[in-house]
C-alpha cells in the first residue's frame, strides 16, 4: 500500500511538473543594421557614435544657486526652439526676398511673413516668463550672429526697431543685448551644448 502511494505521489509530481514547466522559447535577438568596413581583410561593423561633452562638476554654494541652475536648464529647453525658428525664418525670408523683383513686392512678402509668424507664435510667446524672454533675446543673437535690434532694423526699418527697443526697455530688457559664451553667458552655453546633445 505504501509503495502504491509513493508511486501515485510520484506520478502526481511528474504530471504537475510537466504541466508547469515550459520549454525554452527561442527569442530573436535585436538586430541592428549598421555600416561595415573592411580592415586588414576582415569585415567589421562601423558605428558612428555621437560626441559626449564632459564639463567640470558644478559646485553650488547653496540651494538657491542649484535652483537657479535647474531653472536655467528649463528656460533654455523652452526658448531654444524659438531661437531656431527665428534663425530659419530669417534665412528663408532673406533668400526668398532676394528673388523678388522690386521693393514693393519685398515689402508685401515681409508683411505676409510677419502676419504668419504673429498668428502662429504670439500665443506661445505670451506664455514665456520674463526671464525666458530675456534669454530668448540672447539666444537669437547666438543663433543669428546679430542682435534682435539689428535684425528688426534690417527687415522692418530703424523706426520700428527703435519702437521695439523702447518697449523692451520699459520692462528692463534690451534688444541690443549680445550673447557672450565665454563671459556672462558661459553657464548658459554649457547648458545649451548639453541640451543640444541630449545629455540633459
Amino acid at each position: 500500500m505504501k509503495s502504491r502511494n509513493k508511486i501515485l505521489l510520484f506520478f502526481i509530481f511528474v504530471c504537475l511538473g510537466t504541466s508547469l514547466c515550459k520549454g525554452q522559447q527561442q527569442t530573436k535577438p535585436d538586430l541592428y543594421i549598421v555600416q561595415a568596413c573592411v580592415y586588414k581583410g576582415d569585415t567589421i561593423p562601423y558605428v558612428l557614435l555621437r560626441n559626449t561633452f564632459v564639463f567640470p562638476e558644478l559646485k553650488f554654494k547653496n540651494d538657491k544657486e542649484r535652483i537657479e541652475y535647474y531653472r536655467l536648464i528649463r528656460n533654455v529647453k523652452r526658448t531654444l526652439p524659438f531661437a531656431r525658428v527665428i534663425n530659419n525664418t530669417i534665412i528663408e525670408t532673406y533668400e526668398f526676398m532676394e528673388t523678388l523683383p522690386d521693393k514693393k513686392s519685398k515689402e508685401k512678402h515681409l508683411k505676409r511673413v510677419e502676419k504668419g509668424l504673429k498668428d502662429q507664435y504670439t500665443s506661445e510667446l505670451k506664455k514665456l516668463t520674463y526671464a525666458q524672454g530675456k534669454l530668448l533675446i540672447k539666444l537669437v543673437d547666438r543663433d543669428c550672429n546679430q542682435s534682435s535690434y539689428e535684425l528688426i532694423k534690417a527687415f522692418m526699418g530703424r523706426f520700428r526697431a527703435g519702437f521695439y527697443q523702447t518697449f523692451a526697455s520699459l520692462f528692463g530688457a534690451s534688444l541690443k543685448k549680445e550673447y557672450d559664451p565665454t563671459g556672462d553667458d558661459k553657464l548658459t552655453e554649457r547648458v545649451i551644448v548639453l541640451v543640444e546633445n541630449g545629455q540633459i
